[in-house]
């Protein structure tokens, strides 16, 4: 239970999310990578889901996670084998979106933030918003709060901050209003 407490915590946060991933990343730890919205790791990073191996069960949520991320054939594969995958198979199944040098993954991880964070915060925000809506069933779907956060970029500063910039041929400023 209080894996799924905190996994709703991590999914609800409104900023983006990386996962920077070395070494073992198995079980719960898997759990805790697909909370992420990106999952960047080194190209020595193994992954797995032993479940299988131990007789313990995975609830609905994270099943839900892993199948809307590499698809049900993946999901089946990872959970009834509990087999390791490297890194190259986990990013080319979808499990991870980028792999690097050992050495170079907290850089480009904190290359990849700084580029996010001088992009324009409400439309980060709604986009993050809308694929989480997207990944819930049709019928629960909350499109009016989509609409509110798309609204809210049209008027915010920061439109009007993006259009001029765009025009003056300069990198904008954003400041989330």
């Amino acid at each position: 239970r209080q894996s799924a407490i905190g996994r709703a915590r991590l999914y609800e946060f409104e900023k983006p999310m990386i996962a920077m991933i070395h070494g073992y990343c198995m079980g719960g730890g898997v759990a805790i990578a697909l909370g992420a919205d990106l999952r960047f790791a080194a190209e020595d990073a193994t992954f797995g889901v032993p479940a299988a191996r131990l007789g313990l069960g995975y609830g609905f949520a994270g099943m839900k996670t892993l199948c809307d991320l590499v698809g049900p054939s993946h999901t089946k594969d990872i959970l009834f084998s509990a087999r390791v995958l490297d890194a190259q198979e986990a990013l080319r199944i979808g499990l991870i979106n980028r792999v690097v040098a050992r050495n170079g993954l907290e850089s480009t991880v904190r290359a990849y933030a700084e580029t996010l964070s001088g992009n324009a915060p409400l439309t980060i925000k709604l986009a993050k918003a809308s694929v989480q809506e997207l990944l819930k069933n049709p019928e629960d779907r909350d499109l009016d709060a989509i609409a509110r956060l798309t609204d809210a970029c049209f008027d915010s500063r920061d439109y009007a901050e993006g259009r001029r910039a765009f025009m003056e041929k300069r990198k904008p400023v954003f400041t989330g209003k």
